[in-house]
């Protein structure tokens, strides 16, 4: 009676592959809301603003301290 210590053996598992046309509809949303994010995080004062004031600018200020865009 003969057994192995390691027990049986185990099949692979396969991980599916998912066709692009169905991940480019959300790897595209997703690039723009990242373009978005880095627009406010990074230019949103003077110029090239979107909005008066400088509420978004106030509320971005540290974020682009902390990623190296500088803002004075």
């Amino acid at each position: 009676m003969a057994q192995s210590m390691f027990g049986s053996v185990s099949q692979p598992v396969s991980i599916p592959v998912v066709p692009l046309r169905e991940i480019m509809p959300y790897a595209v949303f997703g690039g723009l809301l990242m373009l978005l994010a880095i627009y406010f995080v990074s230019a949103e004062q003077g110029a090239t603003s979107m909005f008066h004031g400088t509420m978004v600018h106030e509320f971005l200020h540290d974020g682009r301290h902390l990623l190296g865009f500088p803002c004075h």
